[in-house]
């Protein structure tokens, strides 16, 4: 079973991105770019804040 968690290893700040383009089998920075182009609108700060409280690490 696939289960999301933020990354240990691939991380810059607290691992959601990379725990997410882990998830969904893709390259990080893709996912990067995309909370980058979101947070010029403000939604992908809010998305981030929350994916890093909500998100477990990974054991």
């Amino acid at each position: 079973m696939k289960r999301l968690y933020k990354s240990r290893n691939d991380k810059m700040i607290c691992g959601v991105c990379g725990g997410v383009a882990d998830y969904f089998s893709v390259d990080p920075t893709l996912i990067r770019l995309l909370f980058v182009l979101l947070g010029c609108t403000g939604s992908g700060i809010l998305a981030y804040i929350v994916a890093a409280i909500i998100i477990p690490m990974e054991p």
